[in-house]
């Protein structure tokens, strides 16, 4: 069954998180670090939407919108940009593009940082209840 609540989605973004971590040393697994990045922010993201009652939809490009609100509207961390970076790195993975993490100047372990901060305020502000 799909998650459905701030804390499922929540705890998906962590589960992902656990595979970004493992993939960020040196050197960095950007297959795994690109998916499970994107993986780990767009559930974070959905996460957060949901806490605020935002209107969600299913694609990465609206998940980058609610993103963006959400840093907006409610304060928490921009990672709008790094949506985009990370669905177009791993796209560039999986299909042989140009566009891979090191043309975007994606730095492994500054993503796996952004990527762990971003889960931790969307944590707090699930795990405060107010919206």
């Amino acid at each position: 069954m799909p998650p459905s609540s701030p804390a499922e989605y929540l705890a998906l973004a962590q589960d992902h998180l656990k595979r970004v971590q493992a993939a960020w040393p040196d050197p960095a697994d950007w297959s795994d670090l690109a998916m499970y990045g994107l993986y780990a922010l767009e559930a974070a993201t959905l996460a957060a939407a949901k806490h605020f009652n935002l209107p969600i939809k299913k694609t990465h490009w609206d998940k980058i919108d609610r993103a963006h609100d959400i840093n907006t509207k409610h304060g928490l961390p921009d990672v709008a940009d790094l949506l985009q970076d990370l669905n177009t790195a791993r796209k560039a993975r999986a299909y042989g593009e140009d566009q891979g993490p090191e043309e975007l100047g994606l730095d492994a372990e500054q993503v796996a940082i952004s990527i762990e901060q971003f889960i931790e305020e969307v944590a707090k502000v699930v795990q405060s209840g107010t919206p």
